[in-house]
């Protein structure tokens, strides 16, 4: 009788683990794809962002400034809290970048499910915000130390805008490097169809290498 052999890992990624992909070079895609295949083999993974998401999003849905973003980082857990320090300047700074309090609202996004080619892609923004003169933002954040390479930056505000009647109708992406609280729209002038082009061989590559890591 053999033993039972578990079900093979299908290629996936999340919008975070795709562009963070790209935005490599050489032999450390294959490592960097490598540690995506354990880490969903062994469903680890823990993200220490999520109260300070929740904050961000509270100051803008309450209209509160910054205020719950200097409260967070006191009841974050002391092993954050450098991170949340860091973190914290710039998210306030872009918060009052964007004006006025009352006239931004935070409005829902939802996830889509990005095929490209063979390989599916989560497409996840934070959260939206909503202008009072009726303009929409899809907004993903950007927590490294390094800012986005500009290969990521433009993989995820691609892949954002080409999913953007499912995520939020009428929406522009933007990409916000926390850390510095500079905000990422995409460049003028580029070709769509160049794109996809590019993105559909950096999908097949994936492929192999997740295939290979088996």
């Amino acid at each position: 009788m053999t033993a039972p052999t578990s079900a093979p890992l299908t290629p996936y990624a999340t919008l975070l683990g795709f562009t963070r992909y790209v935005g490599r070079t050489g032999p450390t895609k294959a490592n960097f794809v490598g540690g995506l295949r354990r880490q969903r083999a062994s469903r680890s993974g823990f993200n220490p962002h999520g109260q300070f998401v929740k904050a961000l999003k509270a100051d803008i849905a309450f209209h509160t400034g910054g205020a719950h973003l200097s409260q967070v980082v006191d009841v974050v857990k002391p092993r954050w809290r450098p991170l949340y320090q860091a973190l914290v300047p710039g998210a306030t700074a872009w918060l009052h970048s964007l004006g006025e309090p009352t006239g931004v609202d935070l409005a829902q996004t939802r996830d889509a499910l990005a095929m490209l080619g063979d390989l599916p892609v989560k497409i996840n923004p934070h959260f939206g915000v909503r202008y009072a003169d009726g303009r929409a933002e899809a907004v993903r954040l950007h927590f490294d130390e390094a800012p986005p390479s500009e290969e990521a930056a433009l993989a995820t505000l691609h892949l954002m805008a080409r999913h953007m009647d499912a995520v939020l109708p009428h929406a522009e992406p933007v990409l916000v490097d926390v850390r510095r609280g500079a905000t990422h729209r995409m460049p003028d002038g580029v070709k769509p169809g160049e794109i996809e082009r590019w993105l559909a061989g950096e999908a097949a590559a994936f492929r192999t290498i997740w295939s290979a890591a088996a």
